[in-house]
């Protein structure tokens, strides 16, 4: 796809991969609508953009698993913008919960990892299949390929929406729908920033991220997204050796887990922070 002159709509766009991703979109000649829940930083982001992409850039505050929010984003975009071509299914959570986590805490990180793709595609899919293109995007980890050590949460969620693009991909794919699925190890986010705090829940599962392979900036992901919707990729892979990873873990299923409890028992058995 050739996002020149297309309509995107980028959540969980306030900071880090979907304000990076939202810039490139604007350098690239798309107009962007922007959403999070984080309304000032998100307007002041708006506004900044505002200054060199007036007329192609704005902020509609809302939660990206809200269908209602969702509906409004859409229709933001429309009335300012005409229909909308791309959507960035970005906003995402972490945290560090495992057999400890309650109903509550997954219950969370579905919604905003799984169901705030589900809902999105709901609205847009069908309208996009009418129109023969239309092109989603969808932010995983390549925790959803591979695991998690330290968040069953966000193992969980994030395979879940990796499987969720691959199900959009079968099912569409043939009539005029495009999807990717952004699988990074560690970007410099506040996401992962979260995690440098010493005795937070999310520790463990930074280190991990940390120790795996380079950490890379937000922006150096947002050129993966641009780059692999130009070529229509599937998987977006800022950390290429996120592939040799998964071909091992299909490979032989044992000798990965094996693997990796000695890395998850090494991590452990370190000094935290």
């Amino acid at each position: 796809m050739n996002v020149t002159h297309q309509v995107a709509i980028v959540t969980g766009a306030a900071g880090g991969i979907g304000l990076a991703v939202a810039e490139r979109l604007l350098e690239e000649g798309a107009s962007v609508l922007i959403t999070d829940l984080d309304r000032a930083r998100l307007e002041g982001e708006a506004e900044r953009l505002a200054g060199e992409y007036r007329g192609r850039i704005l902020a509609v505050a809302g939660d990206a698993s809200n269908e209602v929010d969702l509906q409004r984003c859409i229709r933001a975009a429309e009335r300012d913008f005409g229909p909308v071509d791309l959507f960035v299914a970005n906003a995402g959570i972490g945290g560090g919960a495992g057999l400890d986590a309650t109903d509550e805490q997954w219950q969370r990180t579905i919604e905003i990892n799984v169901m705030a793709h589900v809902r999105a595609a709901r609205l847009l899919v069908p309208g996009w299949v009418e129109r023969g293109r239309g092109y989603f995007v969808t932010t995983a980890s390549a925790a959803g390929l591979l695991t998690q050590v330290g968040s069953a949460t966000y193992a969980v969620t994030k395979h879940g929406a990796v499987a969720f693009a691959e199900w959009l991909a079968v099912t569409y794919g043939a009539k005029g729908v495009g999807v990717s699925c952004l699988c990074p190890m560690g970007v410099d986010t506040p996401l992962l920033r979260e995690g440098s705090v010493p005795g937070s829940e999310a520790e463990l599962p930074t280190r991990a991220v940390a120790a795996a392979g380079a950490v890379l900036t937000a922006q150096q992901v947002a050129d993966s997204v641009i780059a692999g919707i130009a070529a229509e990729d599937f998987l977006i892979l800022p950390h290429p050796e996120v592939l040799e990873y998964f071909r091992g873990k299909g490979a032989d299923y044992d000798r990965w887990i094996a693997g990796m409890q000695r890395f998850a028992a090494a991590l452990e058995a370190a000094p935290m922070s």
